[in-house]
């Protein structure tokens, strides 16, 4: 998901009661909820088929699951350490006390819901690493979905009104309950929506397979039935129907209808994967692809485009097009 999504998730826990946890609560879990992401440094150094083979990948595994939570705890010490010297020197009271115990247990929960939402999306995560790097993907929230936002928002927002305006010592367990509540039903209210998007997701999938074997079409080894943006009504389709990609789209409402799309995007064959894991971009798009395809494109060279059906077709760009060259073809023989 996008960094708002994640700031707001650990913004709307923190409201939702462990702000009261320890000093800092706050300020650690947007922290934390966006830290995994620090492997986007890559499209700074690099970019191109290396940020797509590095993402999500190492920082989000299982081993950067307990080792960032104790980096960002040693590092919200500190800055509590350095929050209280200074208004020491300036002779003001010092803020809300740090436990380190709690700010460890916030640091994990918002490093945690990271890669789970991550994993919500098209691009996948690969929870396993560094031990596999299987991709894992979920295909329930579009990578950016503005009812999210608002929900989490509003939520997170009017909790921490609330909670400013409690004076202090009379913060009851009620009067704090129901500065709380906002942002609680905020959750509540996500994690019902990614539930029922998910369900939709898994149902889709069966109801695609049986429309387009209804209608004369092959089985499929694989599906993929994936959110449109901004639309709850409809789902982007790919399915792998053995050597070819056959892309659609069904439509929920006023009743489940799946139209696929009357032109199939070949798959891309043994002789150019074998050609593109030779070259260092191409090994790094094939080890992130899950619908792989090629454009070729004869010139001075042989080189071949490569891209996924997730994002694009025949004719198209998307974010994750790699050309690579390929050797050329040799000369027959008389």
């Amino acid at each position: 998901m996008d960094n708002l999504c994640h700031s707001l998730v650990g913004a709307a826990l923190s409201g939702a009661g462990f702000r009261r946890r320890t000093g800092l609560a706050t300020a650690t879990m947007i922290i934390g909820a966006n830290l995994p992401d620090v492997d986007a440094i890559v499209y700074v150094v690099r970019g191109g088929a290396t940020a797509l083979e590095f993402r999500r990948g190492w920082t989000h595994g299982v081993v950067a699951m307990v080792v960032l939570p104790v980096l960002l705890t040693v590092m919200m010490i500190w800055v509590g350490q350095a929050r209280d010297a200074r208004r020491a020197r300036r002779r003001r009271p010092v803020g809300t006390p740090v436990i380190p115990s709690q700010l460890l247990v916030l640091a994990a929960i918002s490093i945690w819901t990271h890669p789970l939402f991550d994993l919500l999306n098209t691009y996948g995560v690969r929870l396993l690493m560094p031990f596999s790097s299987r991709w894992f993907y979920g295909d329930t929230l579009f990578i950016v979905d503005p009812s999210v936002w608002v929900v989490l928002g509003v939520g997170s927002f009017v909790s921490l009104q609330r909670a400013r305006a409690v004076p202090v010592g009379a913060a009851s367990p009620t009067v704090m309950a129901r500065a709380h509540r906002p942002a609680r039903i905020a959750v509540f209210a996500v994690a019902t929506y990614i539930a029922i998007m998910a369900g939709s997701s898994w149902i889709g999938r069966v109801l695609v397979e049986r429309q387009a074997v209804a209608a004369g079409g092959p089985a499929a080894d694989r599906v993929m039935v994936a959110p449109d943006a901004v639309t709850p009504f409809t789902r982007s389709v790919v399915r792998d129907v053995g050597g070819s990609y056959e892309r659609g789209r069904l439509t929920w409402w006023p009743g489940p209808r799946y139209e696929a799309s009357p032109e199939r995007i070949p798959k891309i064959t043994p002789e150019i994967t074998a050609a593109a894991r030779a070259t260092p971009d191409g090994r790094r798009f094939l080890s992130w692809s899950r619908f792989p395809f090629a454009d070729l494109t004869v010139g001075d060279s042989t080189t071949v485009r490569l891209d996924d059906a997730r994002y694009a077709g025949p004719g198209q760009r998307s974010f994750a097009s790699v050309t690579v060259p390929l050797a050329a073809p040799a000369a027959p023989r008389n």
